[in-house]
């Protein structure tokens, strides 16, 4: 026996929907949608405030003599770089104040190293680092304590 394959039936899609349109009120029709004006308060004339005299305080004095500035920090090492101001000299076992804008600490000078050797004094142009005892930052300013 032959059997007979079915045909497809298209289907049709409906017809879109117009939307639904508003109905007006009889209030609206035919007049514009308007803002009910704002109402602002006046500005009121203020009196002048009496000038207060300028009044700075006084800075702490710094805690010792400047000897330079810290240009690195190692925090895996602890190691901070220091660079001395001209005609500073540092040595082993002198007390230094480290202070910036988080940081102030004060501590005795254990080690100095020179490209990883260890001396016992550096003068300005030496390239060294001090191990430290907390974290010190960048451009934190370094102080000999008498």
């Amino acid at each position: 026996m032959a059997t007979r394959k079915k045909a497809k039936v298209k289907r049709r899609k409906a017809p879109a929907r117009k939307p639904a349109a508003r109905k007006k009120s009889a209030k609206r029709a035919g007049k514009p949608a308007t803002k009910a004006p704002s109402r602002r308060a006046r500005p009121r004339a203020r009196k002048p405030a009496p000038a207060k005299p300028v009044v700075t305080p006084a800075l702490p004095a710094p805690p010792g003599e400047r000897i330079g500035i810290v240009t690195h920090y190692f925090s895996h090492l602890a190691v901070a770089v220091l660079k001395l101001d001209p005609d500073a000299r540092l040595r082993v076992g002198d007390n230094i104040r480290i202070q910036g804008h988080t940081t102030d600490f004060s501590q005795r000078i254990e080690s100095l190293q020179v490209d990883h050797a260890p001396v016992p004094e550096v003068g300005p142009k030496d390239d060294f680092g001090v191990k430290v005892r907390e974290h010190a930052r960048e451009h934190d300013v370094v102080y000999r304590i008498k």
